[in-house]
């Protein structure tokens, strides 16, 4: 609400209404209402209230674009439409039939139009071979996906419990050895491996799922 004291150019914010609580607390809309209607009868605008303002500029952020197209709509003109000028090859005309540089403009604008054409397409085959990859290499700094940093964290995970198991593998052997022999000692060993076999089939298996 604008308060009896204001001066011309001063900015009063009273509410942030899309940020202060409370507004549905009984009686803040009556006493709302009642604020508006004190102040409706109070102000009686005039014609020239805005007068202390400074007058508007409304081309301040035209551009040349901005400009010409405002003049076409005011001067009611049909918008024009995509041009295909420079992709036409126009013979030379009637009377230039016999005109040796008429003829060599048409032989060199079907030239540059040819040499255009052929870039477009050996762009558009560049792409079809090599566009998937190298729109996947852009997006490696971007940050992987969720599903490539759990893979590479089972990865690791699975490369820790490998080593691990190698590096004890040797060990439990050699106690074994000294302990049993013969038919036991096999028996051991085949029981070591699948131990250390079955993390391992896991893993990889929660990787492929990934």
């Amino acid at each position: 609400m604008a308060g009896p004291g204001l001066v011309a150019g001063d900015v009063v914010v009273d509410a942030l209404p899309y940020f202060d609580q409370g507004y549905e607390a009984p009686g803040v809309r009556e006493a709302a209402a009642a604020l508006v209607e004190e102040e409706t009868r109070r102000y009686r605008p005039t014609k020239n209230y805005l007068s202390y303002l400074p007058a508007h500029d409304f081309s301040a952020f035209e551009t040349e674009i901005m400009r010409n197209e405002f003049e076409r709509l005011a001067a009611r003109q049909p918008l024009e439409l995509l041009s295909m000028k420079r992709y036409e090859l126009p013979a030379p005309s009637s009377g230039q039939k016999n005109d040796i540089t008429a003829w060599q403009e048409c032989v060199n604008n079907s030239m540059a139009q040819l040499e255009h054409q052929a870039v477009r397409i050996e762009n558009l085959e560049l792409m079809s071979q090599h566009g998937c990859n190298a729109w996947k290499v852009y997006n490696e700094p971007q940050g992987m996906s969720s599903t490539d940093c759990a893979e590479n964290k089972l990865s690791g995970v699975c490369t820790e419990t490998s080593g691990s198991y190698d590096r004890t593998s040797p060990e439990r052997a050699s106690e074994v050895e000294e302990k049993h022999s013969g038919s036991e000692l096999a028996t051991k060993e085949h029981a070591t491996h699948s131990w250390g076999q079955a993390p391992r089939n896991g893993i990889h298996m929660g990787v492929s799922c990934q």
